[in-house]
C-alpha cells in the first residue's frame, strides 16, 4: 500500500497524531512547571507590556532570570497554542481514521488555550490578581489532563487492550481513577488558591488565613488515599500491564508528593525549588492518572 499524504494507512495517521499528542503533553507540564518557577521567584510582572516583552519579542538588554521564566513562559505557551491547532487540524482533517473523541478533544483543547491565553494576559494587566493567577493555573492543568487523555485514547487506538482477567475492572474501579484525578486536580487549584494569595507563608508567620492551609491539608488526604489504593488494586486484580504500571507511577508520585509538600512547610517555604518540585509532580501525577483514567474505562463493556 502506498505511503503517500492522501493514501497512508490508518495506523500511521494515529502513530504521527500520537507522538505530536506526547509532545504536547510534555510542554504543557513543562508550562506549568515553569508558570510555578515564575509564581515562586516572583517574576510574574517582571516583563510589563503583554504579549511582547519590552516592547520586544526577546528583550535581550533587559534579560535578567525574573524576565527570563517570563518570557520563556510566554513563549512555552505560544508553542502549545501553534501545537493543538495543528492538531486539532490534523484530527478533523483524518477523523475517518480515529477514534471519535480525538478531534472533540482536541478542538476542546484549542478553545481552552484560548480562555488560557487571554487569562495570562490578564494576568499581567491586572497586575496578579488572586483569582485570575488562581484561574490560569486551573485552566493549564485542564489542559494537561485533556491531552493526557487524548493521547491515551490515540494509543488505544493503535494497541486495544483486553482485560487480562475477566471481572478484573468492575464499575468502581474504572471509574475510580477518573475520581483520583477529580480530587488531585481540586487540590491543585486549591494550592494554587493558597499560592496566589500567598496565605501558606502568612498562616506560618502570622497565623492568618490557616483556613486554607488546612482544606488543603484535608484534600491532600483525601486524594493520597485515593490515589494510593490504585496500585494495591491494580496488583490484586490482575490489570492489564499497562495499567498497572500507571498505577505503580501515580502511587509513588502521590508518595512523592505528600513528602515535598511536609518538607515545603517544614522548611518554611523557604526552599523554591521544592515548591517548584511540588508542582512538577502535580502535573505529572494528574497526567498519569488521566491516562490511567482512559485505559480502563474502554476495556470492559459490560459492569
Amino acid at each position: 500500500m502506498s505511503t503517500s499524504a492522501g493514501l497512508a494507512p490508518p495506523s500511521l495517521h494515529r502513530s504521527r497524531l500520537l507522538l505530536l499528542s506526547t509532545h504536547l503533553v510534555v510542554t504543557l507540564v513543562a508550562l506549568v512547571t515553569v508558570g510555578g518557577a515564575t509564581r515562586v521567584m516572583e517574576a510574574g510582572l517582571s516583563c510589563p507590556d503583554w504579549p511582547l516583552c519590552y516592547g520586544s519579542v526577546l528583550p535581550t538588554a533587559q534579560m535578567t532570570i525574573r524576565v527570563f521564566l517570563e518570557w520563556f513562559h510566554r513563549l512555552d505557551a505560544a508553542l502549545v497554542a501553534l501545537g493543538l491547532l495543528l492538531l486539532a487540524a490534523l484530527s478533523w482533517g483524518q477523523r475517518r481514521h480515529l477514534p471519535p473523541a480525538v478531534p472533540v478533544l482536541a478542538t476542546t483543547a484549542v478553545l481552552l488555550v484560548a480562555v488560557q491565553v487571554t487569562l495570562g494576559a490578564l494576568t499581567v494587566t491586572q497586575l496578579l490578581r488572586f483569582d485570575i493567577v488562581t484561574a490560569h493555573l486551573a485552566t493549564g492543568l485542564l489542559l494537561v489532563a485533556l491531552l493526557s487523555l487524548l493521547r491515551q485514547r490515540l494509543r488505544l487506538a493503535l494497541e486495544p487492550l483486553q482485560p487480562d482477567v475477566d471481572g478484573a475492572l468492575t464499575v468502581p474501579w474504572r471509574w475510580w481513577p477518573a475520581l483520583a484525578a477529580l480530587l488531585v486536580y481540586l487540590q491543585c487549584v486549591l494550592g494554587g488558591l493558597l499560592a496566589s494569595q500567598w496565605a501558606t507563608g502568612r498562616c506560618l508567620h502570622l497565623l492568618q488565613g490557616c483556613h486554607w492551609l488546612m482544606a488543603h491539608r484535608l484534600l491532600a488526604g483525601a486524594a493520597l488515599v485515593a490515589v494510593v489504593v490504585l496500585p494495591l488494586k491494580a496488583a490484586a486484580a490482575a490489570w492489564p500491564r499497562p495499567a498497572r504500571h500507571l498505577a505503580l507511577a501515580a502511587g509513588l508520585l502521590v508518595l512523592l508528593q505528600a513528602g515535598l509538600g511536609l518538607l515545603t512547610l517544614h522548611l518554611h517555604l523557604s526552599q523554591p525549588l521544592l515548591t517548584v518540585a511540588h508542582q512538577l509532580g502535580a502535573a505529572l501525577l494528574l497526567s498519569v492518572l488521566t491516562s490511567l483514567a482512559g485505559l480502563l474505562h474502554p476495556l470492559s463493556s459490560s459492569p
